[in-house]
């Protein structure tokens, strides 16, 4: 039986929400497969029958309980109480991307964070990840001898309102020895802007050559937050985002991704 989703979202409560255009009714015993890429590890749910002779059925799965480990789930409907019986994998018209449903899903403090998508050959899977407090990255750009960037205070429990928090950016170089430059930054209830001088960038570095991790320190928060680019439908951004560099000083700065989507300097080289 062909089966195509319309519609599919994760809510705020973890729950897995389709709409499905059906050619027949959902026969008894159903069941929902969750498999895990690589690992092949499957998790099943039965789900309920329509009763009627429709088109299209909703259904919605807590993903919470399922055990399901980070990675990407492929789905499939197994029809009927045999557990032989044959499966199909579940088509998929819903791109599934809304940034501001992954905007408001990002406001919540959570150890995984759950998102339907559409793959690129067009059926339904669910992608798993951590869910670390994290600045994601919206713009970046260089101004007046500045590196400024903003973004979104993403898994903190910060409320999304006009109460303010004292911030710093800092920039710390990944190797050699320990160097740091910090300015003040502004956090608006989960909005972030911050600006930092190149300059002192480069006076900080006298071979002019090294690369450096930028982090938000916010008042409340116990760690620092790294500054990456996860909430959006763009993976591996190492390869597919490329930001033009500028010169101070002659020395060539340039803003690039680590193969994990974390924002990083390049200064020199």
């Amino acid at each position: 039986m062909r089966v195509v989703v319309t519609d599919a979202e994760v809510t705020l409560a973890d729950v897995l929400s389709l709409r499905l255009a059906i050619e027949e009714p959902l026969a008894e015993g159903t069941r929902l497969i969750l498999r895990q890429r690589g690992s092949g590890v499957e998790a099943k749910v039965v789900l309920g029958t329509s009763g009627a002779e429709v088109r299209d059925a909703s259904v919605a799965v807590s993903l919470v309980g399922l055990g399901l480990t980070p990675g990407r789930w492929d789905t499939y409907l197994q029809h009927g109480e045999d557990p032989q019986s044959a499966r199909t994998r579940i088509q998929c018209a819903d791109p599934g991307f809304s940034l501001d449903r992954l905007d408001a899903y990002a406001l919540s403090q959570r150890t995984l964070a759950y998102r339907a998508y559409r793959t690129l050959n067009g059926f339904l899977a669910v992608k798993i990840a951590d869910a670390e407090p994290v600045a994601d990255v919206r713009a970046v750009w260089f101004r007046e001898g500045r590196f400024e960037v903003t973004g979104l205070l993403a898994y903190t429990g910060f409320d999304d309102d006009d109460s303010h928090h004292a911030a710093r950016l800092a920039l710390r170089r990944t190797a050699g020895p320990e160097t740091s430059v910090t300015a003040a930054a502004t956090v608006k209830g989960v909005r972030f802007h911050a600006a930092l001088s190149l300059c002192d960038v480069i006076a900080a570095t006298p071979e002019y050559e090294g690369l450096w991790e930028p982090s938000l320190e916010v008042d409340g928060l116990d760690v620092p937050l790294p500054l990456g680019a996860r909430i959006d439908d763009v993976d591996g951004k190492r390869r597919r985002v490329h930001y033009p560099d500028t010169r101070v000083d002659g020395v060539p700065v340039r803003p690039c991704y680590t193969v994990d989507d974390e924002l990083r300097l390049e200064v020199g080289g």
